[in-house]
């Protein structure tokens, strides 16, 4: 946790009240940021394609769906009410 990085800092907290939590320096900050980020796990080239088109298909598919779902309820709508 970004809070505690100075070993037994928060051990020396337990007994006390409600304190403010403490906060950590921006060169701490981006240390730790840059750990994180070499843990994940990046997508090879070939699966970002594929993660890509499959996002593309469905968002493609839904704007269809939407589109006709539209067209039928206003055709319903002007069929009701003319």
């Amino acid at each position: 946790m970004a809070t505690d990085t100075r070993g037994d800092a928060a051990a020396k907290d337990e007994g006390k009240g409600k304190s403010a939590p403490k906060r950590t320096t921006p060169p701490l900050f981006v240390r730790q940021v840059v750990g994180e980020l070499r843990k994940v796990i990046w997508p090879t080239r070939r699966e970002l394609i594929t993660y890509t088109t499959v996002s593309l298909v469905f968002v493609l598919f839904m704007v269809a769906l939407v589109a006709v779902l539209d067209w039928a309820l206003q055709k319903g709508v002007f069929w009701l009410f003319t």
